[in-house]
Parts: C-alpha cells; structure tokens; sequence
C-alpha cells in the first residue's frame, strides 16, 4: 500500500516536472504592445476591422499590418489611445459612419408577385425570386441584418424593412456585408439626406414593381444647387461632400424615395 503511494506519488512529481519545462520551453511570447492595445479596444470582437476579434487587431496593430484607427467601433477615441501606444501620431478625426436602408419598399409599396415559404433567410430568398417581391433590387426583409448586428441596433419594423437605431449603430459595417441585395450603406452621420432606392431598373420598369422606387427622372438632379445628386444606372446618387442637406431634392421628388430627416424631425416636433 505504502509502495503503491510513493509509486503515484512519485509519478506525479515527475509528470509536474516534465510539464512545467515545456510550458517554459513552448511558451508563446506575446507583444507587450498587443496586450496594452488588446486592453484598450472595446472588447466586442465583431470582427468588422477583418480580424479574428480584437487579440488579432491588436496583433495586427502592434506588428504594423493593421492601421492605427482599424477599430471601427472604437472611434477616433480609441484610434489615438492605440496611435499613443504605438508611438504614432493619430489620423485625423474619421466622422462617424451609419447604417442606413436604401429602400422604402416595403409592405403596401412593393409589388408582392408571390408568397414566399421557404428559410426565414435574406440570401436564401434573394436566390429564388427576391421572396417574392415583384422588385429584384428591394430588401427581402427576413432579418439578417438584424441578426447580425452585434451591437442590437437593427430591428425590423411593421412594415417589413428593418430599422437603424442611430445611438447604437456603431457604423461597423457587418449588416452591410450580411445584406444580400446591398441596400444597405454607411453614410456619414452628418448627412440628413438620403436616396432611399437602390434599384438600377428603367423608370418604366420600377414603377410596374414599387410604388415608391427611383424614376431617374433627374427632377433632383436639377434642382440641386450644389451639384451634389447626380443621377447613374436610373438611380439618384449624392455626393455627401457636397451635399448642404438643404433638402430642395427631397421636396422635388415625385416619387418621394429622397427622405430629408431634418424636415421630418422639425414636422415631428411641430406635432
């Protein structure tokens, strides 16, 4: 019995040995500098900067393969923490980015040329007939952006087209990559003007699928005393550098797809 003790007892001072040399030997030395940045960023691991999570960023950051301001998230708050920690000087002030949803289709203003059945899944529904929607360039509206936002700054609303919460938007981008018909696009968070459209169709075309889509009129176009929207491929796009979010585009439009949240922000708190 006493043989048997020692015997284990013996075995496991041994194997303790062999273990602690080769946690010396193997050991995986970090960067200093990669741990001082991993502790400064946010800790969200969203994987939007194309890291795996924020260890992998800060490694990235501390070797030189990854610019100072990678986080998205973090901001121009964490871009001049990590540049001091690096011994850079920070870029200059990158303006917060948001989400927003190029589209007004939804219920009641798209064409629903069929009922769709299949996986509560965008990708999946975009690859047989959009979902139904008569519309091949309108959001599906099953929720995938909403799914993959990580900070819950996306949710669908009734009519089927998802939200953005501005306060928790994070501008990170992954509901933009997640959206399978692209509708979807970070704007700077200046802007108050938006083309809610994203269809590259004929104004003949559009106007048989979706009540509220863009005609490439061009009424914007010439309205526009900035020479900020330009229509291209039948859709109206603006120049956000040039854009005074004056709104005259907005007012002018026939079909009603510029949105103006400046306007619609004063008429609320009229009401």
């Amino acid at each position: 019995m006493v043989e048997a003790i020692l015997s284990l007892g013996g075995l496991g001072l041994v194997f303790g040995v062999l273990l602690g040399v080769a946690a010396r030997k193997f050991a995986v030395e970090k960067d200093p500098k990669a741990v001082e940045i991993t502790e400064v960023l946010p800790g969200a691991n969203c994987g939007a900067c194309g890291f795996p999570g924020c260890s992998g960023l800060a490694a990235a950051i501390a070797k030189g393969e990854a610019p100072v301001n990678g986080c998205k998230v973090g901001g121009a708050a964490v871009a001049a923490r990590v540049a001091e920690i690096m011994g850079v000087q920070a870029a200059g002030d990158e303006e917060r980015r948001i989400a927003h949803l190029l589209c007004r289709g939804g219920h009641g203003a798209a064409v629903q040329r069929a009922k769709y059945e299949g996986l509560t899944d965008c990708r999946s529904a975009a690859a047989f007939g959009s979902g139904g929607k008569a519309c091949s360039f309108g959001c599906v509206g099953l929720g995938n952006c909403v799914r993959a936002c990580p900070f819950g700054a996306l949710s669908l609303g009734p009519d089927g087209l998802p939200v953005v919460d501005k306060e928790k938007c994070t501008g990170c981008g992954i509901c933009v990559k997640t959206c399978p018909k692209g509708v979807l696009a970070l704007v700077p968070a200046h802007a108050k003007v938006f083309v809610a459209c994203s269809s590259k169709a004929p104004g003949r075309e559009v106007r048989q699928v979706c009540r509220v889509g863009c005609i490439a009129c061009r009424i914007c176009e010439k309205t526009c005393e900035s020479d900020a929207i330009h229509v291209a491929d039948n859709l109206a796009r603006i120049d956000y550098a040039k854009c005074s979010n004056c709104g005259r585009c907005a007012e002018k439009c026939p079909q009603k797809i510029i949105v103006n949240e400046q306007a619609q922000e004063k008429q609320a708190a009229a009401n």
